[in-house]
């Protein structure tokens, strides 16, 4: 069994596209294939002046701290500061990046993969002393991501290509299971076609696929924007069935620059 731990900077997850995060789906992920997950921890921050006086905001709070009880997420908190200058103005601070990387560092030795949640460069070395203590570390995030850290990680990907991680909103009229987030994986500007990487989750495991897509099938004016690997598309995977009922990526629209 691969023992694994889940490790969240929450405040930079939700600050950088990942608002409403499934906690449950990184909990399968986790405890998915030959992998048993042993830790799951949730670093965030609370304002206690505004908890102790606004009844809202503390029942909002606390609900979600429950729900990510329930998925198993131990809550570390980091409690908001306050600090006021030579000329008035009040600044908050609330940072749990030492905390953090302190108990993975001590917890990775009861560890042999570490599923990390952030965008922020400032954990690329806390990767590397992990990676040095013998651990795998995998980085999921969204936007804002350090490239450098994607790059020292032993593999990355984006949180909106997760299934149900970041549920597609369902619009009026469409059917959210249709719907896939995806990357090209291949694309010929002088023929109009390639190919895009999704992912599928089967058993709770990622599975990646390959989907055809052409640029008929494309809300999007030009071929532009199939250029780069790194953007993120949603489109919807149907049957053609004047290609043999081949699957196809229909209704492309361009989701994130990443």
């Amino acid at each position: 069994m691969l023992k694994t731990g889940i490790y969240v900077d929450a405040e930079n997850i939700k600050m950088s596209g990942g608002y409403g995060m499934r906690y449950d789906v990184l909990v399968d992920l986790a405890n998915s294939g030959h992998a048993t997950m042993l830790r799951a921890n949730c670093y965030l921050a609370e304002d206690r002046e505004r908890t102790s006086k606004d009844p809202e905001y503390r029942q909002k709070v606390y609900y979600y701290h429950d729900i990510l009880r329930q998925c198993g997420f131990k809550i570390i908190k980091k409690y908001v500061r306050r600090y006021t200058d030579e000329e008035g103005n009040v600044t908050t601070k609330a940072n749990a990046d030492m905390d953090l990387a302190i108990d993975a560092l001590l917890q990775a030795r009861n560890l042999d993969r570490i599923i990390l949640l952030t965008g922020d460069g400032d954990f690329i070395r806390l990767v590397t002393a992990l990676q040095n203590m013998g651990c795998r570390v995998d980085v999921i995030a969204f936007d804002n991501v350090s490239r450098d850290l994607r790059e020292v990680a032993d593999s990355y990907i984006s949180g909106f290509l997760i299934p149900g991680l970041l549920p597609i909103q369902a619009n009026e009229g469409r059917d959210e299971g249709e719907w896939q987030r995806g990357t090209v994986a291949n694309f010929n500007p002088d023929r109009g076609f390639g190919f895009f990487r999704f992912y599928r989750r089967i058993k709770d495991e990622l599975k990646p696929e390959t989907v055809f897509f052409h640029l008929s099938k494309s809300t999007l004016e030009g071929d532009y924007y199939f250029l780069d690997s790194n953007r993120i598309f949603e489109f919807r995977i149907v049957d053609n069935p004047s290609n043999d009922n081949r699957s196809e990526a229909w209704d492309i629209s361009l989701v994130k620059e990443v």
